[in-house]
């Protein structure tokens, strides 16, 4: 799964990708407390993926000593999806890895959804 996310953000278009190369990729079997307290939710089968870190629009050049933005992947939520609904697998974690991109440059779910319904 590892190695599918990296695939991902290796096939970006140069342009997105150089303000990326920040980013860790982590995969993890579920999502911490935390982090699903941080979304809202409360069920760890209902979170497939997390950016966490501070947003391209909303940083400043006066800052500095931050920690490295992350895209977490949740490998048991993902094995579920792709269970249930057939999907392949590099699929899957493309769509959720160019999601947690999209938070990177500032987009919300709802920017999200909608770019997603105006390309079906």
């Amino acid at each position: 799964m590892q190695q599918l996310a990296e695939s991902v953000l290796a096939t970006l278009p140069e342009q997105f990708r150089v303000q990326m190369d920040e980013i860790v990729m982590q995969v993890e079997d579920f999502a911490t407390p935390e982090q699903l307290a941080s979304v809202e939710l409360t069920d760890k089968w209902e979170l497939t993926g997390l950016y966490e870190g501070e947003a391209l629009p909303d940083r400043s050049v006066w800052q500095s000593h931050r920690m490295p933005a992350r895209i977490w992947l949740f490998r048991e939520p993902l094995i579920a999806e792709w269970r249930e609904t057939g999907v392949r697998m590099d699929d899957l974690v493309r769509h959720v890895v160019i999601h947690e991109a999209g938070h990177h440059f500032g987009f919300s779910d709802d920017d999200m959804h909608a770019l997603e319904d105006d390309a079906d």
